[in-house]
């Protein structure tokens, strides 16, 4: 049975990794708003994603 909280945060690194997408984005366009913000979502969700999977993993065992 898949627990609950892997599917979080899967979806937690997808999104992590679509702001990086836009980190890369907003660079080019030199949006230095909106690379704050990507920039703090990519910290943000990175940071829940692998704390969230590393937590599933060590109950796991």
């Amino acid at each position: 049975m898949v627990s609950p909280h892997i599917v979080l945060g899967i979806l937690f690194l997808i999104v992590a990794i679509v702001s990086v997408v836009s980190v890369i984005r907003q660079l080019k366009f030199r949006n230095y708003l909106a690379l704050a913000f990507s920039v703090l979502s990519v910290l943000a969700f990175g940071f829940f994603s692998i704390s969230t999977i590393i937590s599933v993993l060590k109950d796991s065992l």
